[in-house]
């Protein structure tokens, strides 16, 4: 891979990584701006896209910087991995490993 296509590559992803939280919120944002349709209609939507994203493009960058020997890169991207574990795995401890039982139902 050529020296400079791979630093546009990750450069890329990097963006890309970095707009999970935007991606994540965007329905909320979109509510305060005076927007509540785009909240109604396709708030469905951006959760799993901000998953996607925050699980994907640090993969897809490990790979491009192993391919074009970026070691900088690499341990980005290990980090932007770890830091993007941290609020999946709280969801699925919390949320759905923990999650509170009604009244009338026993877990």
């Amino acid at each position: 891979m050529a020296p400079a296509r791979a630093d546009r590559i990750i450069r890329a992803l990097s963006w890309w990584w970095a707009s999970a939280p935007l991606l994540l919120f965007a329905p909320a944002i979109a509510h305060a701006m005076g927007l509540p349709d785009v909240r109604r209609e396709t708030n469905w939507v951006f959760g799993p896209m901000a998953l996607v994203t925050a699980v994907l493009a640090p993969a897809a960058g490990f790979m491009v910087a192993q391919a074009g020997d970026r070691r900088g890169a690499r341990g980005r991207f290990l980090i932007m991995a770890a830091v993007s574990t941290v609020p999946i795995l709280f969801f699925l401890f919390f949320g759905v490993l923990l999650a509170e039982c009604p009244d009338e139902y026993h877990c």
